[in-house]
């Protein structure tokens, strides 16, 4: 990997005073992708630590993100993706962490106080991680399949890994992250003892970050593999599919599905690649059905069903239009699952994201037999477990639900207690 080299101009640094105020330097970036020269492999603190950027705060928390309206100032030779050293303003170290004057969320946190953020903290944080799924959670003996980084539950802002099989496959959100891919990926292969890794870059990460980037990968690194979770098999694309390639938050409510389905007629709306599907057949469901509008996913499911031989119809259709279809042939399902993806990716986008959360509930819930069961899902983090519950109750008014058990995302999707928008999936599951 090569080292990391200052990206500024000798005459421009010449003209700038030792300190620049942050807001009016933040208003000159261009929306234009950045630079290539910003989005080269840097190791995970640069060497010369003596000098590290230092970013003061008008106001300090204790939460990962330091949005632009906290910070006061920062200092000249600070880079795109550096990581900073975080002062209060009374001059007292807060700590560490990246520094992205093109985000509105400009600094993610690391480590906290005078801890530096070099190569042994990375180590001791990753291993700490590593350990919580291995000692703690014993989750190779369910699978082989499940998150060994959970972003600001790990305290990785920015930075979620997955482990398939003997892949690791990490994906940033930030530039940071990004910048430092292949170190990451590196450090966890060893103390894995892992041969293969995948880097790819998060969604939205121009809007959100200002840069577009490829991934890429160790190299030789399997387009498919075949995990198992309870006894079901999947296929995986590391280098395709939404996230990672494969959903393992589900895992659990993917298994706890299979006791509500025996002797069932099931549907699955937005079913991606066939895993509440697959596991309601796996409970002995008399009939399945599975929907999405994405043609891929759809035969991605098949694939997956056709492992596990079990029985499945999937069908490639929009669920909107599709539940409209059901609702004039009178058609009704004993039990409902409802896993839309992502409808709200940030704060301008909650209100119409609510609606449509609204609209999907109230559609799916007059699909649901008197009596049957209706489990609704959320995977966007800006909208709480209680504002999720009252959209959905507001939706299915003209049933009377009974809410069964409200759960999440697997143990291995650990929540930060300062960042409580990490817990971003909520499931309700009810009677009507």
């Amino acid at each position: 990997m090569p080292p990391y080299q200052p990206r500024r101009n000798k005459s421009n640094q010449q003209k700038k005073t030792k300190r620049t105020p942050y807001m009016g330097k933040a208003r000159k970036e261009s929306r234009l992708p950045l630079d290539d020269k910003f989005l080269v492999q840097r190791p995970l603190l640069r060497s010369d630590i003596g000098s590290i950027p230092v970013a003061r705060l008008k106001t300090t928390t204790k939460h990962p993100t330091v949005f632009r309206k906290r910070i006061a100032n920062v200092a000249d030779q600070s880079a795109h993706g550096d990581v900073v050293q975080v002062l209060a303003d009374s001059g007292e170290t807060v700590g560490y962490g990246f520094w992205n004057p093109r985000a509105e969320a400009t600094i993610r946190m690391l480590s906290w106080g005078e801890v530096l953020p070099d190569d042994q903290w990375w180590e001791a944080q990753i291993k700490q991680a590593v350990s919580l799924r291995k000692d703690l959670l014993h989750l190779k003996s369910r699978t082989d399949a499940y998150r060994l980084i959970n972003a600001e539950g790990d305290g990785f802002p920015g930075l979620v890994v997955d482990l398939y099989s003997d892949v690791i496959t990490v994906q940033t959100y930030t530039l940071g992250m990004y910048q430092r891919g292949e170190a990451i990926a590196r450090m966890i292969a060893k103390i894995l003892d892992t041969k293969h890794w995948v880097v790819r870059t998060g969604p939205a990460t121009f809007p959100q970050e200002g840069f577009l980037a490829d991934g890429f990968e160790s190299g030789k690194v399997p387009e498919k593999l075949m995990i198992t979770e309870a006894g079901a098999k999947y296929e995986i694309h590391p280098f395709e599919g939404h996230k990672t390639g494969f959903f393992c938050d589900q895992r659990e409510n993917r298994i706890q599905l299979r006791d509500y389905c025996k002797g069932k007629d099931v549907l699955d709306l937005c079913c991606y690649s066939g895993g509440f599907s697959i596991n309601a057949a796996l409970g002995g469901a008399k009939k399945v059905t599975g929907v999405d509008l994405d043609e891929e996913a759809i035969e991605f499911a098949k694939r997956n069903a056709n492992l596990n031989k079990s029985k499945v119809k999937f069908v490639h259709a929009d669920a909107f239009a599709y539940m409209r279809d059901m609702q004039r042939n009178n058609k009704q399902y004993d039990v409902i699952i409802l896993d839309p993806p992502k409808l709200i990716r940030g704060r301008d986008e909650l209100h119409e994201g609510q609606n449509k959360y609204f609209d999907f509930n109230q559609l799916a819930a007059s699909l649901v037999k008197p009596g049957g069961l209706l489990l609704s899902c959320s995977c966007s983090g800006l909208l709480s477990m209680s504002d999720f519950t009252m959209t959905v109750r507001a939706a299915i008014t003209e049933r009377t639900p009974r809410i069964l058990a409200r759960t999440g995302a697997g143990p291995d999707h650990p929540v930060q207690a300062n960042c409580l928008e990490t817990e971003y999936l909520k499931c309700l599951w009810m009677q009507l």
